[in-house]
């Protein structure tokens, strides 16, 4: 398809305007593919692509794509679960009155150490660590320089859990680093490699 100079015309027999839209072979070639994928005409995908562009148009924002694509990502494979933080918070709570904590935490440092295993190829960076860990929630992360984060948690209850996943993540990609807890932040500077 490709433009004329004159602008819309109403067709006031269906109640539509017609439009002459100019289109690069890549793009008209895809419009074709999903016309016959989805049997609609290449108007009908027109309309919806740009209702569905109209309706999601906050996607263009490149953070919040890729958050998007994360919380997709972790939550169709089954592996994870939506918990709101105060449920978060009293099951933290909660554990610091059991007698068998320190089984629950050795059990937790297993976790981190086998999520670094699984994600070795997704996550391969102490950013991307951080990243991923910001998406779910944990804390927002703050990126003081190249080797420096500032981490500031959803909840001073959750400090000890964060720094223990951290902790042994990094030390199971054999990373130098140093942790410093202050109230309901984390200061997370990378030592580089000598």
């Amino acid at each position: 398809m490709f433009a004329t100079e004159r602008g819309p015309q109403k067709n006031t027999q269906k109640g539509t305007i017609r439009m002459t839209v100019a289109l690069d072979p890549s793009t008209a070639n895809l419009l074709e593919k999903l016309s016959k994928d989805e049997r609609l005409s290449q108007s009908e995908i027109v309309r919806r692509a740009l209702k569905f562009f109209n309706e999601n148009r906050a996607l263009t924002d490149p953070v919040l794509n890729r958050k998007i694509h994360s919380y997709m990502e972790l939550l169709l494979s089954g592996e994870h679960v939506i918990l709101d933080v105060d449920h978060w918070v009293l099951f933290l709570n909660f554990l610091e009155y059991l007698p068998e904590q320190e089984e629950f935490w050795n059990e937790h440092k297993k976790v981190a150490q086998s999520h670094c295993e699984q994600l070795k190829n997704k996550v391969n960076t102490v950013e991307n660590l951080l990243i991923r860990l910001e998406d779910c929630n944990f804390f927002k992360v703050v990126k003081n320089s190249e080797n420096d984060f500032t981490l500031i948690l959803t909840s001073e209850r959750s400090k000890k859990f964060v720094v223990l996943f951290i902790e042994e993540f990094l030390h199971s990609m054999g990373v130098k680093f140093e942790i410093k807890e202050n109230l309901a932040k984390l200061n997370l500077r990378v030592k580089p490699l000598r």
